[in-house]
């Protein structure tokens, strides 16, 4: 009789299966690169009464990586690392400009808005009612990126919003053109 070889033992490790998405984290969150991470730690605080879930120091006690939760959402943060070995990140401060505008609904606007204007922010857009049911402004945070507060105030139809939109569209296009500033 014949017998059997025997199993090899597993010598590796077996390793706890872990979610693809931690717990507590959404699926798309927005990662913030700014000029002077601590002051914005504290006016995202003040401004948007964001709560600081935890703060990593990098090099010379820059923020190399922190994470800010207001009401169920999250963003990241970090300061900006112009010479990076992957090529870096800067902040709008830096390019004088920013192509993102984070979106906030809260249930009084124009206190949301008036305690951001304290803290520091300045008014792009002045807190008005909008065709498609929102009461909103948009403002600009001390590190460049732009910020959109808004309360909804009415659910608007599809059929309603599109004639909404083109009398909004045709009352804009009927202003004249803002002056061109002045030259020095």
């Amino acid at each position: 009789m014949k017998k059997k070889p025997a199993k090899a033992k597993n010598t590796k490790t077996k390793k706890k299966k872990v979610d693809a998405i931690p717990k507590n984290y959404p699926v798309l969150t927005p990662h913030l690169t700014v000029r002077g991470g601590a002051e914005a730690l504290e006016f995202y605080k003040k401004a948007f009464g964001a709560k600081e879930r935890m703060r990593m120091l990098g090099p010379n006690g820059a923020i190399g990586h922190a994470e800010l939760q207001i009401g169920p959402s999250l963003f990241m943060l970090a300061d900006e690392y112009p010479g990076g070995g992957g090529g870096g990140v800067v902040a709008p401060t830096t390019l004088n400009g920013t192509t993102l505008t984070l979106m906030i609904y809260v249930k009084d606007v124009d206190a949301a808005f008036a305690r951001a204007l304290a803290a520091g922010a300045t008014q792009s857009v002045p807190v008005q009612d909008m065709f498609y049911g929102d009461r909103m402004g948009v403002l600009k945070d001390p590190f460049g990126h732009a910020w959109m507060l808004a309360t909804h105030i009415e659910d608007v139809t599809p059929k309603e919003m599109a004639k909404r939109s083109k009398e909004a569209m045709e009352k804009m296009m009927a202003q004249p053109p803002p002056a061109p500033a002045p030259t020095v």
